[in-house]
C-alpha cells in the first residue's frame, strides 16, 4: 500500500513542479492533456494500480484528480488575466456596433419637411382612411369620375376609401384654420391599384397648400423652383405644363429638366433614354378651385390659393436614378445598405 500511495505522490510533486513553470494558456492545455487526457498520468494510474481490491487507492486517485483539475482552472485565469494586462493595446480601434439608418423614404420625407419649413410651411399629418366627402365630393369630383370608380380605389366601406392622393388634406386644413393665411405640407401615405416598375399600391405624397389674399401663379412658380433647386441642384429648371385636375381650375403639370442629359434631350449625339425631350414629369398642381374653397368654408371672392401632389418615391427615383420603384421596399441589405 506504501508502495502504491508513493507513486501517486511522485506524480503529485511532478505536477506541482510543471504547473509552477507554466506560463501560456497553450502550456496549461498542455497539462490537462497530460494529466487528465484519455492517455493521461491520471488514467494511467486507475489502469496500473489495484484500484477495486483497494478502495483507499481509488479515492487517493480521485483526490488528486480533483486537485488537479482545480489548479488547471485557477492557473488558466490567472493566466488570461495577465494576459489582457500585458499585451492590451490602447491605440487598436474599438468594434464597432452594427448600426440601422432611416430608410431612405423616411430620409426623403426628412428632407423635403426642411425644404418647406424653410419657406414657412407647417407640416401637418392627415387621415389615410377617409370619408368619400374629402376624398372626392368636396374636391369638386363628381360621382361618375373615373377616379371614384372601384377598379380605381381601395374601398373598405361603402362611404370610406384608402386615399388614393393627399388632398383630402386641403378641406381639412381650411376647417382647421377657418380663415387665411394658411401654408401647410401634408405628407402621408396614399393607395392605389396598380403596381409596376413606376408604381406600388401604397407609395407616400407630399400635398402642399397656400391660401391667402392675392395669391396667383407666380407664387407658384416660385415655391415650385425654389423646392427643384434645394432637393435637386442649383442647375435644375422648371416649367408649367396644361392639365386638368377636378380640384384646380387652372391645372398644370410640373415638369423639371431631366439631370442626366441636363435638360437637352440629347446625350452623345442620341436621344436621352431617361427623358427623350429634356423634361421629366414632376408632379401636378395648380390654383385651388372656387368650389374647393367654398367646401372648405372660405370665400374665393376674398382669398385665392394653389396646391400642389407630388410623390416621394417619384421625387427619389428622379434624384437618385433607381431604374425600379419596387427596390425601394425590398429587404435586399446589398441595396439598402447604400443609403
Amino acid at each position: 500500500m506504501g508502495i502504491k500511495i508513493l507513486e501517486i505522490d511522485q506524480i503529485t510533486k511532478e505536477f506541482e513542479k510543471d504547473l509552477k513553470n507554466t506560463a501560456t494558456s497553450a502550456e496549461v492545455d498542455s497539462l490537462n492533456i497530460k494529466y487528465l487526457g484519455k492517455q493521461g498520468k491520471i488514467n494511467h494510474l486507475f489502469k496500473i494500480l489495484p484500484v477495486k481490491t483497494d478502495p483507499q487507492i481509488g479515492k487517493a486517485i480521485n483526490d488528486f484528480k480533483s486537485i488537479v483539475q482545480d489548479k488547471l482552472s485557477t492557473k488558466l485565469s490567472e493566466v488570461l488575466d495577465s494576459a489582457e494586462q500585458d499585451t492590451f493595446d490602447v491605440t487598436v480601434p474599438g468594434f464597432e456596433k452594427p448600426l440601422g439608418s432611416l430608410h431612405l423614404v423616411s430620409q426623403t420625407i426628412k428632407e423635403i419637411e426642411t425644404i418647406f419649413q424653410k419657406l414657412g410651411f407647417v407640416r401637418r399629418r392627415y387621415p389615410e382612411v377617409e370619408t368619400d366627402w374629402y376624398y372626392a365630393e368636396g374636391l369638386n369630383i363628381p360621382k361618375d369620375h373615373p377616379a371614384r370608380d372601384d377598379q380605381e380605389t381601395f374601398y373598405v366601406g361603402d362611404n370610406t376609401v384608402l386615399t388614393a392622393h393627399t388632398s383630402n388634406g386641403q378641406l381639412r386644413e381650411m376647417e382647421l384654420k377657418k380663415s387665411p393665411p394658411i401654408k401647410m405640407i401634408n405628407i402621408g401615405k396614399t393607395y392605389r391599384r396598380q403596381i409596376d416598375a413606376t408604381h406600388t399600391p401604397m407609395f407616400h405624397q407630399f400635398e402642399g397648400l397656400v391660401i391667402d389674399k392675392g395669391i396667383n401663379i407666380t407664387h407658384l412658380l416660385g415655391v415650385t423652383e425654389y423646392f427643384a433647386k434645394s432637393y435637386f441642384g442649383q442647375d435644375r429648371r422648371t416649367r408649367l405644363r396644361p392639365h386638368h385636375f377636378q380640384f384646380t381650375e387652372p391645372s398644370f403639370e410640373i415638369d423639371i429638366t431631366c439631370g442626366v442629359c441636363q435638360g437637352t434631350g440629347m446625350m452623345h449625339q442620341i436621344p436621352c433614354k431617361v427623358c427623350k425631350s429634356g423634361w421629366l414629369e414632376l408632379g401636378g398642381a395648380g390654383m385651388v378651385h372656387p368650389n374647393v374653397l367654398r367646401n372648405g368654408g372660405l370665400n374665393p371672392d376674398e382669398c385665392s390659393g394653389f396646391a400642389f401632389g407630388w410623390g416621394v418615391e417619384r421625387i427619389l427615383m428622379m434624384k437618385s436614378g433607381l431604374p425600379d420603384l419596387r427596390l425601394i421596399y425590398s429587404d435586399d441589405i446589398r441595396f439598402l445598405k447604400q443609403f
